[in-house]
């Protein structure tokens, strides 16, 4: 998948908007920590983009993944969908095929 830079801001400030919502309104979650290995240039993005964002490391990678899973539960709901719609579209042609040789005066 290819997003802007743009849309991808978008995007992620939309995430920490609901996050932080959430988060004030939610009872503390137990929390499990974890250690990722990052690429050096990977990590230095993260921690640009951590002092841009005015948030920890911590919080972007939650972001992040939270955003990944939303983006991979969406694709797999468009998919879902466009198998529906083929489906549909499939029982839409064979119905206008049945009535093909209705006269419209008759209506």
């Amino acid at each position: 998948m290819l997003f802007t830079f743009s849309a991808q801001m978008d995007t992620m400030e939309t995430t920490m908007k609901r996050h932080k919502r959430r988060s004030s309104a939610a009872p503390a979650v137990a929390a499990k920590r974890i250690a990722v290995d990052f690429p050096k240039q990977l990590l230095d993005q993260a921690e640009r983009a951590t002092r841009e964002l005015a948030i920890n490391r911590s919080e972007l990678i939650r972001l992040a993944v939270e955003q990944f899973v939303e983006s991979l539960h969406r694709a797999k709901l468009e998919q879902e969908l466009a198998e529906g719609y083929q489906a549909n579209a499939r029982l839409d042609r064979t119905i206008a095929d049945e009535f093909a040789s209705v006269d419209y005066d008759t209506f």
